[in-house]
């Protein structure tokens, strides 16, 4: 296996742990992605092991059964598991040989794995899967849109939490869905600006790198993502809040954040080849930028607006709909797009 690390054996065998852990799990996910036998994968370990091996993990394709029996389970998993369909099992006591405890938990893994190998599910949908990004903000719109799309396509449907974005993109690259309709990009707001929702540099590099049929728009593009009040940084006090509940508070976008937003999404379509539709909803973004309600601000929309229109390659790719992201018009000119980038 470390021979199949970019530098050889040598960049595994340092003689430092550290450098060597690190090595190696290059080393393996190389090994492992290049392998076509894998039925699925078992892995136990401490915090250098669950290090070790979780980057291989989540280079498999979504749907091989992944299992990490780990002392660190019980924590925070989210830079093991990232956006792939890994399961952790919290070991209890440490990785160190057998007692009373170990074998039951080993034991129940080992059964676990066997079980999701032998025991294949089907995906038992022949339909062309549609992927979907929403919000709470947003909900209205993918609803009706899954309502005008019917039964032609199988809708998966991601929460744009910053996970929920990876997640999709994950299975965009591993060839499970047909065509994107990212009508949430809300993530990238977070990106931007410092929310705790952004979903990382490399949003909708997997659109770019595939070529896949993409609608996108701007829902939730007024909003940052924060927990409770008392978790928003300092640097944002006097800002415009809304408190979504107890653990969410909402912060409006300025003019200047939705410039950068708009060159961000600028660069982001222009990286893409394939058939591509990206809609700006110029009566409003969300539910709380709607008139009446306390996100509503048509000139600050515009300000991203008129920075994706100009800076663009290719402007006619972009489409001003004069409706809320929620109306029911708007979801028929997604629908519209839609049937426009199949036909491409």
């Amino acid at each position: 296996m470390a021979a199949a690390h970019p530098d050889g054996p040598d960049a595994v065998f340092t003689g430092d742990r550290g450098s060597a852990v690190g090595a190696m799990a290059v080393a393996l996910e190389r090994w492992l992605s290049g392998r076509d036998d894998v039925g699925g994968v078992l892995a136990l370990g401490g915090s250098g092991g669950t290090a070790l091996v979780t980057p291989a993990m989540r280079a498999l394709p979504v749907g091989v059964p992944k299992l990490m029996v780990s002392t660190v389970a019980s924590g925070d998993t989210a830079p093991y598991v990232g956006a792939a369909d890994i399961a952790m099992l919290h070991s209890v006591t440490d990785v160190a040989g057998l007692n009373r405890i170990s074998r039951r938990v080993l034991g129940n893994a080992a059964h676990m794995l066997a079980g999701a190998v032998r025991a294949e599910i089907p995906a038992g949908d022949d339909r062309p899967a549609a992927a979907m990004t929403m919000f709470g903000v947003t909900t209205p719109c993918v609803t009706q849109v899954r309502d005008r799309l019917g039964d032609e396509v199988d809708p998966l449907v991601f929460h744009a939490t910053g996970t929920g974005g990876r997640a999709m993109e994950k299975l965009v690259d591993s060839g499970l869905v047909d065509s994107v309709l990212d009508l949430t990009t809300t993530e990238i707001a977070d990106l931007v600006v410092g929310g705790v929702m952004a979903a990382g540099e490399d949003r909708m590099d997997a659109i770019a790198r595939t070529r896949i049929p993409y609608v996108g728009s701007c829902g939730a593009l007024d909003m940052v993502n924060f927990g409770a009040p008392d978790t928003v940084p300092e640097r944002f006090a006097g800002r415009l809040f809304y408190e979504h509940n107890a653990q969410v508070t909402l912060m409006r976008t300025t003019a200047e954040e939705n410039v950068e937003i708009g060159r961000f999404l600028a660069r982001k379509i222009d990286a893409c080849a394939g058939p591509l539709l990206f809609l700006l909803p110029t009566g409003g973004v969300s539910l709380l930028d709607a008139p009446g309600q306390p996100f509503h601000d048509p000139s600050t929309d515009e300000a991203l607006f008129a920075t994706i229109e100009s800076t663009v390659a290719r402007p006619e790719r972009i489409a001003r709909v004069p409706h809320n992201i929620n109306d029911p018009e708007f979801a028929d000119a997604v629908v519209a797009a839609w049937r426009e980038v199949i036909a491409q």
